[in-house]
């Protein structure tokens, strides 16, 4: 325990000793800040609130996504929650057994099914998006419109520098938990998103290949 306050002492004063480290230190703690105030209030804490099913975020994210145009062809499940195609399945099964989604076989290919949200799983999106709203409002009445302007401006700019670092990925983003959008400038994905490409192609099937 000593051990382990000595070296974040350390750390603070490597930190503080000119050239902006101070200010480098501070971004960092403050992003660390962000990202868990986001994910623990604004993630987990709102999903338990409007659900009381034991379904985890990114399946979450996967219904978000399913729901964006009403009954929708999804593709590539496995890219999307980041798993092997049967434990795909595996989750789909239980988003069908809570309610949330419903399945149809496709009339062009017998071995694929089709995904689409039920009017439940519609509902619970609903109610998530609902009650965030709720609960910003009053943190963004504390902001100028032009604050917000400028903090997303330096949001968008900071995140997308960062990720323009790593390698790029192939399989689907999922970085904006399914808050979609047509213009997204995330530039590890060089041949635009990934879901858009779905999207616009009216959807590939979900392959339920037996064995």
């Amino acid at each position: 325990m000593a051990r382990s306050g000595l070296a974040s002492t350390r750390s603070r004063k490597r930190a503080s000793d000119g050239n902006g480290h101070d200010d480098v230190f501070r971004l960092l703690r403050f992003s660390h800040i962000f990202a868990s105030v986001i994910r623990e209030y604004l993630e987990l804490q709102l999903l338990h609130e409007v659900s009381d099913e034991d379904l985890s975020l990114s399946q979450f994210h996967l219904l978000k996504l399913i729901t964006l145009d009403g009954e929708h062809q999804m593709g590539q499940v496995a890219e999307f929650l980041g798993i092997s195609p049967p434990a795909a399945t595996k989750n789909i099964d239980k988003m069908e057994r809570l309610g949330l989604v419903s399945r149809t076989p496709s009339t062009d290919d017998r071995r694929a099914t089709l995904l689409a949200a039920s009017r439940r799983g519609r509902r619970l999106v609903s109610r998530y998006e609902a009650l965030k709203e709720a609960r910003l409002a009053p943190v963004l009445d504390g902001f100028s419109a032009e604050e917000l302007k400028q903090l997303t401006g330096l949001l968008e700019r900071f995140s997308l520098r960062l990720i323009n670092t790593q390698e790029p990925m192939s399989q689907i983003c999922l970085r904006c938990s399914a808050y979609y959008d047509d213009h997204c400038a995330v530039p590890h994905l060089r041949d635009g998103c990934p879901y858009k490409r779905v999207k616009d192609h009216g959807g590939a099937a979900i392959s339920e290949r037996e064995g």
